[in-house]
């Protein structure tokens, strides 16, 4: 970037409030105080998170399929205990955010703001009393499941995968909404296959989101959301966080280059042509720095698109050169989830 653009790109960080809707932080704390490490947060992120500028990270739990069914609820408790033990070691570094009044209030005394969500209900399994129970701990987020199939819904896989019947929400995912938005928890549909996508527009009523998805018009990832699934979140109000995954960035088939920050942009683009600036966000899902453990295809490239959230001043740069105005760009920073946050939690 020429000096002009870092500066302009430096001011805009300072004015925005930003975030990133989705980070598996809380998995890589438990796997790292599980072999022994303490103050994870503080020695292997916090560099990025500031130099980044970021005020809000979303961290998602994230249970792993070896882990399921018997001791997914253990394993979602036990990240959560560990987010604890990590506040406890680094004082003055970091808190848990329940509101957005929480959330101002973090970055006002100077530390990291921390929202909990589940990346899919599988801890609850089919107990519906156990949502209350991470929603007193502090969770607010809602994802209903990931890219496999839970008492609440099916996922959408990475790749072509032998399977049955596709099926869409289940009676006890519609109870999972309903007892979600009751409480004040905001509904995440990134992971849903197509029909589980359709089934929530039907029995969600609030605004909801789609926190690290992209455009299927782009890239043909059942991953990414169709023009039709991007129209009907804006029409509830909601946010897409884009996805800084390659797989999810640039047509996978393509070996000659790596995606760019540029490429991401182009994301941004389609969808603010389709439905306007209000419904676009970052949620970069950023996998590098720890072992990935997606189940993908080997001809998939699984690298982050950015080298770490100290790499936001290049996506940022890249909104600028596509022709963002400051006001637009701190809505996508930020602005937009914030909006949401308010209506929801």
């Amino acid at each position: 970037m020429i000096e002009i653009q870092q500066d302009h790109v430096a001011r805009l960080h300072q004015q925005a409030f930003t975030i990133d809707a989705h980070f598996d932080l809380t998995y890589d704390i438990a796997n790292k105080r599980d072999r022994g490490a303490t103050k994870v947060v503080e020695s292997d992120y916090l560099e990025g998170f500031r130099a980044g500028g970021f005020d809000l990270i979303v961290s998602a739990i994230f249970i792993h399929n070896y882990f399921l069914p018997e001791m997914g609820l253990r394993k979602a408790l036990d990240q959560i205990s560990y987010l604890f033990q990590e506040m406890d070691e680094s004082p003055g570094i970091m808190r848990i955010c329940k509101t957005p009044a929480d959330m101002l209030q973090a970055k006002a005394d100077g530390l990291l703001g921390i929202l909990l969500s589940l990346e899919g209900v599988d801890p609850i399994q089919n107990d519906l009393r156990l949502l209350r129970i991470f929603y007193e701990l502090g969770v607010r987020g809602v994802g209903l499941a990931w890219s496999r199939r839970n008492y609440a819904a099916d996922g959408a896989f990475f790749k072509e995968t032998r399977e049955g019947r596709k099926g869409g929400l289940t009676p006890f995912g519609i109870k999972v909404i309903e007892e979600a938005e009751k409480f004040g928890m905001l509904i995440d549909v990134s992971h849903l296959n197509d029909e589980g996508f359709w089934d929530v527009m039907e029995v969600a009523q609030k605004p909801l989101i789609a926190s690290h998805s992209n455009c299927r018009a782009l890239v043909s990832s059942m991953r990414n959301l169709t023009d039709q699934q991007i129209e009907a979140i804006a029409k509830k109000g909601g946010v897409i966080g884009m996805n800084a995954l390659n797989a999810f960035v640039a047509d996978p088939s393509d070996q000659t280059r790596r995606a760019t920050a540029d490429d991401l942009v182009k994301h941004v683009d389609h969808i603010v042509q389709l439905v306007g600036i209000q419904h676009v966000g970052i949620g970069f899902d950023l996998c590098d720095n720890y072992q990935n453990f997606l189940t993908m295809p080997s001809s998939l490239d699984t690298y982050d698109v950015l080298a770490g959230h100290q790499s936001l001043p290049e996506f940022t740069a890249a909104l600028i050169e596509h022709g963002y105005s400051d006001d637009d760009i701190l809505l996508i920073l930020g602005g937009n989830f914030m909006r949401v946050y308010h209506a929801t939690l």
